[in-house]
């Protein structure tokens, strides 16, 4: 019959395609289903000073795994080691001893060039000083980082007013930083964050000098990023009140891991 794969033997190959082709697309299924490690870290040490008597240790052999959409932040006290390890999450800084891989991609070795890239092809920072460029439109500031990357000028622009309206700030493009308050540089700053479609988006202490309210408010932001773009953000902070709202929690406390939580 000719709808039975082995009835003539050139249909064969035909048929045999037909079920690789429908095996492959199984397994494509069954790989949505997986949880991607997107950051792991193994045996993170990190010491200043060394050899030297006054020799400090910060971490002491963290090890994290972070997935792909997962909204994690990391709290502890003053001295606890999160700013040492955000240095080193965002490939500013790195590890006297261990491993780190961001998207699958070993950090050990490379050289401060090779860093760079990484930072401006992998990671969104976001900053508690927000660190826009004065005298430059809220839209330029945006399309800064796609400008280092060689992205041409109308997609730029096209790909900066999407990120404008995003984080609702579209009716303020053409605002100079010292005509927005401090909520809306920060959601210019997130905006800028995204420009390069970023593995991770790692900010540290983004509602630091804002007011309850309006910190509330840039939170909110960056839980839409994480619900609605499937975005992996990692937040830096000592507020419990903000920590509490996303989806993990990592405390540290004298460079070591206190625990690791779910909310």
């Amino acid at each position: 019959m000719s709808g039975d794969c082995y009835s003539r033997s050139d249909d064969y190959s035909g048929c045999e395609m037909g079920i690789i082709g429908l095996f492959v697309l199984f397994f494509l299924h069954l790989l949505k289903g997986i949880d991607v490690e997107l950051i792991e870290i193994r045996n993170i040490v990190k010491k200043y000073f060394i050899g030297e008597p006054n020799e400090l240790t910060v971490l002491r052999g963290l090890n994290i795994d972070i997935k792909e959409g997962e909204f994690v932040s990391i709290v502890g006290q003053s001295g606890s080691g999160k700013s040492t390890l955000m240095n080193i999450l965002g490939a500013l800084d790195r590890p006297t001893e261990g491993d780190y891989s961001l998207d699958n991609i070993p950090l050990a070795g490379m050289t401060d060039n090779e860093l760079s890239d990484i930072r401006n092809k992998k990671i969104g920072f976001v900053f508690q000083t927000f660190n826009l460029i004065p005298r430059t439109s809220a839209l330029s500031n945006v399309e800064l980082p796609m400008f280092y990357k060689g992205i041409n000028k109308r997609r730029r622009s096209e790909r900066a007013k999407e990120l404008m309206k995003l984080v609702e700030m579209d009716d303020r493009m053409d605002h100079m930083p010292n005509e927005l308050s401090g909520g809306q540089k920060q959601r210019v700053a997130i905006a800028r964050a995204l420009a390069n479609d970023p593995a991770i988006i790692l900010a540290d202490e983004p509602t630091g000098a804002l007011d309850s309210k309006t910190g509330k408010l840039v939170m909110d932001i960056f839980l839409k990023i994480n619900k609605e773009e499937g975005r992996t953000v990692i937040l830096i902070t000592h507020n419990e009140g903000l920590a509490v709202r996303t989806q993990r929690i990592i405390t540290l406390s004298d460079g070591e891991i206190i625990s690791d939580k779910l909310t």
